[in-house]
């Protein structure tokens, strides 16, 4: 019975080559022309859009990078101005109450000339707290104004004018002032 289906399936087979007419040389030529077309298809097609698709994908990873770098500058950035902020703050309270100190052991007299130069002593101290603060954050705008441009070439891919590259650092710096 096992013999009698391999003869069965055998000549189905050989009826079905006659049937359509299966001709060896013309189904050999087309497997060779379909092995040279897919070879083909594979060396320049294939290839180099995977070769483009892997370029964009680091360009892009790397865009990601530099962004978490301008994050992180901002942030170093910010916890440099609190720390000047405070340092300021802490000189400004420690003369302060240097001066109240002396101004009550010295006449009325000496008192006005103490609470006079403190409050000028404050004052000086607010306006350089200011200073640094509205230096630091200039550069801070520079910069991030610079690393955003840098970002935006390298991600966009394209070299950026000089209009193009003052508005991306006017847009940054609103945001940074937001």
């Amino acid at each position: 019975m096992t013999a009698n289906i391999g003869t069965d399936l055998q000549q189905a087979a050989q009826d079905t080559a006659k049937t359509f007419g299966f001709n060896t040389p013309a189904f050999i030529a087309q497997c060779i022309s379909f092995c040279i077309v897919a070879f083909l298809l594979h060396r320049f097609a294939y290839k180099p859009i995977l070769q483009l698709l892997e370029q964009r994908k680091k360009l892009i990873a790397d865009g990601l990078a530099n962004a978490e770098k301008i994050k992180a500058e901002l942030a170093r950035t910010e916890a440099q101005r609190l720390e000047v902020l405070d340092k300021a703050n802490t000189t400004a309270n420690k003369l302060i109450e240097e001066a109240r100190t002396a101004a009550a052991r010295v006449q009325e007299k000496e008192t006005q000339k103490a609470i006079t130069a403190a409050e000028q002593i404050i004052v000086k101290a607010r306006e350089a707290a200011a200073a640094d603060h509205a230096r630091m954050m200039a550069e801070l705008r520079a910069e991030l104004g610079r690393l955003v441009v840098n970002t935006t070439t390298k991600v966009s891919g394209k070299v950026l004018n000089a209009d193009d590259q003052r508005r991306l650092a006017e847009e940054a710096s609103r945001q940074l002032a937001a």
